[in-house]
């Protein structure tokens, strides 16, 4: 989750990869230098709203123009500077490329939630960035807390 508040929800999904791209690809694509960049950035499926504007969570260690912490270990960024930084090897340790997003009106998540469709767990940084996309939702599903 990365804003919750009375406007409404707004969240990433952090377990459904679709791809990886090219650094020097998706440089090329922000109108930035590749500069000899290699490597990959995996692909998530944020979300169905808005699935050409991508987030970026990382380590909070590094920070660009937008970079929030949005909770311990884990921060969000919009800033196409991050993808120089990874170039560059000065990067943050850890990121997750998500395209697109969840989004909920005032009230309605809570809804969602009471109606049992969604559960709240405590997210951390091993379980956000983990690549084993497989098996987030099992161990999000050993967390939670269940009322008798």
């Amino acid at each position: 989750m990365l804003r919750h508040d009375a406007a409404g929800a707004l969240g990433l999904i952090v377990n459904r990869p679709v791809g990886a791209l090219p650094l020097a690809r998706v440089l090329e694509s922000l109108g930035r230098e590749p500069g000899g960049a290699s490597g990959d950035i995996r692909v998530y499926y944020g979300g169905p709203v808005e699935p050409g504007r991508g987030f970026v969570l990382h380590t909070p260690e590094w920070t660009g123009g937008d970079s929030r912490v949005v909770h311990e270990g884990v921060a969000v960024t919009s800033d196409p500077a991050i993808f120089e930084a990874i170039a560059r090897g000065t990067g943050p340790r850890r990121t997750m490329f998500a395209a697109g997003y969840a989004g909920w009106a005032p009230g309605q998540l809570e809804g969602e939630i009471q109606g049992g469709s969604w559960f709240v767990v405590t997210a951390d940084e091993a379980l956000i960035f983990d690549d084993d996309a497989a098996s987030k939702w099992e161990r999000a599903t050993e967390r939670r807390k269940i009322a008798l």
